[in-house]
């Protein structure tokens, strides 16, 4: 066995120990919420980098095409001499928000049918678990490219094909605590006095279920993210006007040969950081907020 070596008050460790439990280190709970914190400030950084950067980026320089990453242009600059960097940055606040309002719609959908489903007897269950299993057993990508197509594309078309596609997940987890709920005394004492099923669920229930609900979209956002970008990729998604980060990618697919490595991988890598900061939110979220795990 390792022998632990005690920290006397006086030792030079002990400021180290002292300074993460300030911070909060010391424990898994403040590692959360330190992760957490910089995920958010990661969100925060995108739109004020748009701002810093502004429009004139965006504008085409043909004295300065084709330039590789530098100090003037730290992703370098495309085949019309627009920066890449803040291509790259105005392509990320076009996914945060079509992101946030197709996780955000997807969610609400999510909520409605899981407590429909567990409160409003078993032919609305039946038909909720039926669609559940349909959308589940069909590729995501498959639906979402069709429903998008169907719509017409453009950035409404993205939000209802992905709020169409991805709410089943979250309608079982929802689901599953109304069921939970329903044998809670409160609930069974507002059933006796004659409220309704919906009524219950809205006024009971309700404010059990937000964590769940916020859980739910925060993990759905970076799924909405990428889908967004793999639309507008292949075409049926943003307009190819927009400086999306998939549009950007589809236009980077034409120069791979040239040796212009920049135009892709950049813009592809900081979308997956992107995506991968709301992935780690999600999950300390969810830990968070897991009364198991709290306490430790």
């Amino acid at each position: 066995m390792r022998a632990v070596q005690a920290v006397s008050p006086g030792s030079p460790g002990a400021a180290g120990f002292r300074l993460a439990g300030a911070l909060g280190l010391g424990s898994r709970r403040g590692r959360w919420l330190w992760a957490m914190g910089a995920c958010l400030a990661v969100f925060a950084a995108v739109p004020i980098l748009a701002w810093i950067l502004g429009d004139a980026g965006l504008e085409p320089d043909l004295l300065a095409r084709n330039q590789p990453p530098s100090l003037a242009h730290l992703f370098g600059t495309d085949t019309l001499g627009r920066d890449m960097l803040s291509r790259t940055i105005h392509g990320l606040m076009l996914s945060l928000r079509v992101g946030l309002l197709a996780a955000a719609a997807s969610s609400v959908l999510a909520l409605v049918l899981g407590v429909a489903s567990a409160s409003l007897g078993r032919a609305a269950d039946g038909v909720v678990s039926w669609l559940v299993d349909i959308f589940m057993t069909v590729p995501h990508m498959v639906l979402l490219i069709l429903i998008s197509f169907a719509v017409g594309g453009g950035a409404r078309g993205v939000v209802i094909a992905v709020a169409l596609t991805h709410w089943p997940a979250l309608t079982r987890v929802i689901r599953a605590e109304v069921l939970q709920l329903r044998g809670a005394l409160y609930v069974r004492t507002a059933r006796r006095f004659g409220k309704g099923p919906l009524a219950v669920a809205a006024t009971h229930m309700l404010p059990h279920l937000l964590p769940q609900f916020f859980i739910g979209l925060i993990l759905l956002f970076p799924h909405a993210i990428l889908h967004e970008a793999a639309l507008s990729f292949l075409g049926v998604g943003l307009s190819p006007h927009t400086p999306a980060v998939g549009i950007l990618l589809a236009e980077s697919m034409r120069h791979l040969s040239t040796g212009y490595w920049w135009l892709g991988i950049l813009p592809g890598a900081a979308l997956l950081c992107l995506v991968k900061c709301f992935d780690i939110l999600g999950y300390n979220l969810d830990r968070l907020l897991d009364p198991k795990t709290s306490q430790e």
